[in-house]
């Protein structure tokens, strides 16, 4: 679960700071010419702790992160071309307006004019199309996002304009530019440490575990009050909390429920609640004994309590999960209620009528990810399957164990349903996690993104999800909800715009 906790003391005017920081982050239409406000800038830094090791950071705005704080810093200091708007929504950033041929396949982006990166340097429709391929040379890494796109065949002709030709229509292609599409300057490529970006802030200080952002004065955007943000990768859970508590940060990511409720007793925070935005699946690679067996993975699905799951992993801050990636997948998914003995009936069609052994993977990078995995391993044992628990290391979790562990704890932060197909169900993607390659279900997911319509869309991806449901390698057993902390006493309590919302959306973009 991302769980913010914001400590108070200076950061009183932390809804100045909020609004403008969301502005940041959804990059809204602003004027681009005259003078803009002066920035109200509390005394000195904004201080965040966000999960990730410094062994597995990267500078590379194009890879994969690895580490919250990698996504975060990478957010703040580049511009992508589009961003999500918060209500499901896609509003302009570097990319100011966009229209696609009759038949979604070409789709001609304006660019922003008047936007300088750091260096001053005018960011053109020639560096918007050079990070796009570099986005494509780097697809191993980046699990293929943005690999619709034919780079090759794409064009800028001038300054503002960029031509992107498709490799099949695609009504969602706006959407599929909030994910990876930070811009950097044409011939970029070595980023040992960052490139200048055109974002709100630039990097005045780094290195693998820290790093000091100054705000951009020169950003085309709302200002943001804070002169100047620290943010540090710490891997443990505990201690991102401690940091808070002690006082030694101002902000906190992704740490355990339990520490944000303790947090809430002392008076010195408040709850801000966003429903279903993280879920840790398990995972069964349909290509690997035993899970190979439909039997098996039905018995994992029947033998798994979802709603204790819930209860203890969230504390109730979540909603069950009926095995679908979205929690927005529309009418039509059934329930599943927890059947032990059908469990072991299907164990026993399978061959395992003693039942069976396996293990399951974890780690303790994101608070639950443990606990998840030793609650399932009690539950299951209730229908016959022993499982051995064995947590890996979190600065390497993802590089060694995503999609290629045959039973695991996975891990997903508020992404869209049609980024996780593209990352992970598509049969060609790099990392087909449950190695789910149905040739029908990839062609049903290219109409449905050709489909223009947003509500026939809509209903395809629903059926899509649904046949995931049934025969797919995933337990999704429930959604948590982001839980917020603010300083109690902030004027413009943060429901709406607040910069712990902020964190979060930038995570969920990545």
């Amino acid at each position: 679960m991302n769980t913010i906790l914001a400590r108070p003391g200076a950061r009183l005017r932390l809804a100045a700071v909020a609004v403008a920081l969301v502005a940041a982050a959804a990059c809204g239409s602003a004027p681009t010419g005259g003078a803009k406000p002066a920035a109200d800038t509390p005394t000195g830094p904004l201080r965040i702790v966000a999960a990730g090791s410094p062994t597995a950071s990267t500078f590379d705005p194009h890879g994969s992160f690895a580490n919250e704080a990698d996504a975060v810093r990478s957010a703040l200091v580049y511009d992508a071309l589009t961003r999500p708007d918060g209500s499901g929504g896609t509003r302009p950033a570097l990319g100011e307006s966009w229209e696609p041929d009759p038949d979604l396949r070409t789709w001609t982006i304006t660019m922003r004019q008047g936007v300088s990166f750091s260096d001053g340097r005018p960011v053109r429709a020639a560096d918007a199309l050079y990070s796009l391929r570099r986005i494509a040379r780097k697809g191993a890494e980046n699990f293929g996002r943005l690999a619709e796109i034919d780079t090759e065949a794409s064009s800028a002709p001038d300054d503002t304009t960029l031509r992107l030709v498709l490799r099949a229509p695609n009504a969602g292609l706006p959407q599929a530019l909030e994910a990876v599409s930070m811009v950097v300057p044409e011939g970029a490529d070595d980023f040992s440490s960052p490139v200048p970006g055109s974002g709100p802030f630039v990097p005045s200080g780094t290195d693998a575990q820290t790093t000091v952002l100054t705000r951009n004065d020169s950003w085309w955007g709302p200002p943001p009050p804070e002169e100047s943000i620290e943010l540090r990768a710490v891997p443990d859970t505990q201690a991102r909390a401690a940091a808070v508590t002690s006082g030694q940060a101002n902000f906190a990511g992704s740490v355990s429920p339990a520490a944000a409720r303790a947090a809430e007793q002392t008076g010195d925070v408040q709850v801000v609640r966003r429903p279903g935005v993280t879920l840790y699946p398990l995972v069964m690679r349909l290509d690997t004994a035993p899970f190979d067996r439909p039997q098996v993975r039905e018995a994992v699905k029947l033998a798994v309590d979802r709603e204790q799951l819930v209860q203890t992993v969230f504390l109730g801050l979540g909603t069950v999960g009926d095995d679908v990636l979205s929690p927005d997948v529309g009418p039509g998914v059934e329930q599943r209620t927890r059947d032990v003995t059908r469990a072991r009936a299907l164990l026993a069609e399978a061959g395992f009528p003693d039942g069976l052994d396996v293990e399951l993977r974890s780690t303790s990078l994101y608070p639950g990810m443990d606990t998840t995995a030793t609650l399932v391993a009690q539950q299951l044992a209730e229908a016959g399957i022993r499982v051995q628990v064995t947590l890996e290391p979190p600065d390497t979790y993802f590089s060694t164990v995503f999609a290629s562990a045959p039973f695991y704890v996975s891990y997903y932060g508020g992404i869209p349903f049609t980024d996780i197909a593209r990352v992970a169900l598509v049969s060609q993607t790099p990392a087909n996690e449950t190695a789910w390659r149905l040739p029908e279900w990839d062609t049903g997911f290219a109409e449905a993104l050709g489909t223009a319509d947003d509500a026939q869309r809509a209903a395809r991806l629903g059926e899509l999800q649904r046949q995931i449901q049934t025969d797919g390698g995933y337990v999704v057993w429930g959604f948590g909800d982001g839980v917020d902390l603010a300083a109690t006493g902030v004027t413009g309590a943060p429901t709406g715009p607040g910069f712990s919302r902020l964190y979060l959306d930038q995570l969920s973009r990545n």
